[in-house]
Parts: C-alpha cells; sequence; structure tokens
C-alpha cells in the first residue's frame, strides 16, 4: 500500500523478515554498548550476573521468576504473535474476553527505518528512527511528520506544543506546533542557539579538549544525545550524550546552564526525579546520583552518590513518581532498583530478560521492561516492594529499543487503571498494548489454567 506521499506502507504480517544479527545491528547504531566489556548480548545471565547489587538484595529470590519451566516469557499466556493480518489498527486483542481486554490492540509497521524514540502525549504517538523522520500518530493512523536534515532520532519529548528531539550528530532540535493547524509542526531552532554559539566561540576557556585532540565548546554535545529528560517544574531540560557528558538547559532561554563531565563513558540514560535529584547511567557500569543545589545567584548540580558500580553497561532509567522508586536495566538483562522511603537502599532485582534491557517505563504501579529479547515484561510493585511478573508482551521480531505509557481514559476507572503501552522495535514497527493494573499475575494464570485442565479431564471422564 502507498501513501499519499508516495512511499511504502506496509501492514503487520506473520512472515518474517530477514534482517542482520543482533550485534551487527548494534554495532552499527550503538558502538559503545558493544565493548568486549560491556557486552549487550549475553546467552547466560542469572547464574554468572555481576551485578554487585543483585547478590545484595534482600529480595532477591521473592520478587522475580528466573529462567526454565518457571519463565514469564514461557508461563505468559500472551506470548504469541498477533494472529491477525486485516486491520492492526482496530485488531482486538486475542485474550479479550477472559483478561478484560489486555493484550494487543495494534500494529504501525512503517518500511522506512528502526524505531529509536516514542514519546506519547495527549492523543498523539510520536516515533523517531534512522530515516531522521519524526512521524505523528493519531488513533494508529498517520496524521503528521516532520523530518531533520541529519541524525537518526534517539530521544524525544514533547512539552505542551513543543517537541525536542536528540539527534545522533549531537543535535538538540526543537520544534513547535502550528496554532492554527495541530498537523502542521515548524523547525524552531536548535540546542544551544546559533547565538549561544557565536556568542561563546569568542572566549578560548569556553572550549574543552576531547579526542585526538580535538576542541569543541562546552555548550554543545559532540557526540550523540542519547537521552532527554524534563523537569516541568524548574523549566530544565536534561541532555546525555555519548560524549559523556550531562548537559542542563533552561527552557525559558534555551541557554546551556552546565555542563557536567558525568561518566567514563557513553551516557545511555537521564531521568529527573524525586527530591531535585537527577540520576545518570553508563556503559561504565554505573549510575550516579545528581542534586541540585543553590550556588551563588544560580544553581549547580552536584554528585550526591553512587547507587551502582558494575563491569555490565547501563541501558535505561526509569523513575516511579508515585512509588518514588529508581528503576535500572542493564546489558545483563537485570532490572535493579532503589527506594527513596529506604534513602535509596538497594530494593531487588527484577529477573524477567536473557538479554540486555533496552528502554524501561513506569505507569502507576507498573514498571516496563523492553529487551533485546524482543519481549517486554510487566511488573506490578505490591505492598513491601515485592514485584509480581503480571505478564510477558511479545510480538516484536526485534529488539524493543523504546517505550512509552498513557493511562486509558476510555476504559481506566479508579477501580482499576488501565494503560495503554506503545513498544518501538529494530524491527521497525510500533505494537500498541493495553494492560491493567489489577490483571492477574502469571501463578494466577497457570493455577486457573491447570484448574481448567483438571475440569477438562473430569468431564472426559464424566465426573462432575
Amino acid at each position: 500500500m502507498r501513501n499519499d506521499g508516495g512511499e511504502t506502507m506496509v501492514m503487520e504480517r506473520n512472515s518474517l523478515h530477514k534482517r542482520p544479527n543482533l550485534s551487527s545491528l548494534f554495532q552499527q547504531s550503538e558502538p559503545s554498548l558493544f565493548s568486549v566489556k560491556n557486552s549487550v548480548v549475553v546467552e547466560d545471565v542469572f547464574p554468572n550476573s555481576k551485578s554487585s547489587a543483585s547478590l545484595a538484595s534482600p529480595r532477591n529470590s521473592n520478587c522475580t521468576t528466573t529462567s526454565g519451566e518457571g519463565s514469564p516469557y514461557i508461563m505468559s499466556p500472551w506470548n504469541q504473535p498477533s494472529p491477525y493480518n486485516k486491520s492492526p489498527w482496530i485488531a482486538p486483542s486475542p485474550l479479550e474476553n477472559d483478561f478484560g481486554q489486555n493484550g494487543l490492540i495494534g500494529s504501525i509497521v512503517r518500511e522506512e527505518g528502526h524505531i529509536y524514540s516514542l514519546a506519547a502525549s495527549r492523543d498523539l504517538l510520536y516515533t523517531g528512527s534512522d530515516s531522521k523522520n519524526i512521524r505523528v500518530w493519531k488513533s494508529l493512523k498517520e496524521f503528521s511528520g516532520f523530518k531533520a536534515k541529519s541524525g537518526l532520532v534517539k530521544a524525544i519529548i514533547v512539552l505542551g506544543d513543543r517537541i525536542f528531539t536528540g539527534h545522533q550528530d549531537g543535535k538538540i532540535r526543537v520544534w513547535n506546533v502550528s496554532s492554527t493547524n495541530p498537523s502542521v509542526h515548524k523547525r524552531f531552532g536548535s540546542l544551544p542557539t546559533l547565538k549561544d554559539i557565536i556568542k561563546s566561540s569568542v572566549k578560548p576557556k569556553n572550549y574543552v579538549e576531547v579526542r585526538r585532540k580535538r576542541s569543541v565548546l562546552r555548550i554543545k554535545h559532540f557526540d550523540a544525545v542519547s537521552c532527554l529528560s524534563l523537569n516541568e517544574e524548574l523549566g530544565l531540560l536534561y541532555s546525555g550524550s555519548w560524549d559523556k557528558t550531562l548537559k542542563v538547559w533552561l527552557l525559558a532561554n534555551s541557554k546551556c546552564l552546565e555542563s557536567i563531565d558525568a561518566h567514563d563513558d557513553a551516557i545511555n540514560s537521564v531521568v529527573a526525579g524525586f527530591d531535585s535529584l537527577v540520576f545518570t547511567g553508563s556503559a561504565d557500569g554505573t549510575v550516579k546520583v545528581w542534586k541540585r543545589e543553590l550556588q551563588g545567584q544560580g544553581t549547580q548540580h552536584f554528585l550526591v552518590q553512587l547507587l551502582l558500580k558494575q563491569e555490565n553497561a547501563v541501558t535505561a532509567l526509569a523513575v516511579s513518581q508515585e512509588s518514588a522508586v529508581l528503576y535500572c536495566g542493564s546489558s545483563d538483562g537485570l532490572v535493579n532498583f532503589w527506594e527513596r522511603e529506604k534513602h535509596l537502599s538497594h530494593g531487588g532485582v527484577l529477573r524477567g530478560h536473557k538479554m540486555a534491557v533496552l528502554c524501561l517505563a513506569t505507569a502507576g504501579n507498573l514498571v516496563f521492561s523492553g529487551s533485546a529479547d524482543k519481549s517486554i515484561c510487566v511488573w506490578r510493585r505490591e505492598q513491601g516492594g515485592i514485584h509480581t511478573c503480571l505478564s510477558v508482551l511479545t510480538g516484536h521480531t526485534g529488539p524493543v529499543k523504546c517505550l512509552a505509557v498513557e493511562e486509558d481514559h476510555q476504559t481506566s476507572t479508579k477501580a482499576d487503571r488501565k494503560w495503554i503501552v506503545y513498544s518501538g522495535s529494530l524491527d521497525k514497527s510500533v505494537k500498541v498494548w493495553r494492560v491493567s493494573e489489577h490483571a492477574p499475575d502469571l501463578k494466577e494464570i497457570k493455577h486457573g489454567y491447570l484448574n481448567g485442565y483438571a475440569a477438562n479431564d473430569d468431564a472426559v471422564m464424566g465426573k462432575r
């Protein structure tokens, strides 16, 4: 099928496309994650986990299941690709009757590039790919789009009518939604602004020496912008980069307030958290905590804590504002977490993947982890900090690279909150799922299935 622009749009199909192996995919796009030290793909991580935090977990065995017969991936009734070939925009979940409309509800497939970034805002979904396009979707149909001149789109942040995109070429681009036509997005500028670049370039002190004895302006990223995070209350934007720096931007005037040499290797994730804290995760295997404090007439961020130091790369971070918990995904397939109410003490480890965790998202009491193993684990935080694996969402044919979540206002209630989950993959697709916060966990599902089988056996034998 071709759209108005002449491009090919392909609906979801059951046949699998031939693709390069996972290692080559990541070597092309994220070389910092595929060093010998920080290997993303681990064949068997559970017996030989090198995470220093996982061994100290007070609830290491309670909040997860491991590999083998009890694996949530094997047990999940959602462990199957969509059986629907027709109309993926409105395809109902195969579990609609049994599990309250939970599961896959639609897919978007467009053969123009791997999906590297997602952002959901109001009723719109923004997708970024290595085609340099940012597509805008509404009700799972293409609504609009805009394109950068260079640099695949590694991060998207939406704030009102303004969109911030982080790119492989080291630039942060800013776009505005037209006030007269919401489908029109116009380039507003870049961070830093051209004016600030010219002003800063005059003074030698504003330059820093980088690799190969090359000097660059301190206010500019000179490598891929891998992650963005907002503190809306303070009007600050944080950007992390493969150049190992964390930069702080004031949205009111687009100025770079700080440039922090934060890590010894590429920064893969940054997230603004609670209590004026900012968390950064890096390919150097560390998670660092930064605190914003008054410094003279301005503010400055100081390193206040090192939460994790391990051999495996830190690949994703997410903060649950509701429960004040920080989650950290690593290249060994583990998700560690820390709790604010216990002074950021280590709370435990979630074991649901056998390959690298590439993205994390939180909503309500739920945590979502997307992995290079092509699956998404759905976890629910229970009282006492225990986490239960509710389900494993499967159907992607490539690594799950990004996640976005928003509440499903049409079906969600106070008693049972429901969420729409968007997952972007290196299979060039976005899948859309509905997840209930009160869905039965895997143990309950397995128990129900066993009872069902027993009842069927009794019926065959004439028992009642």
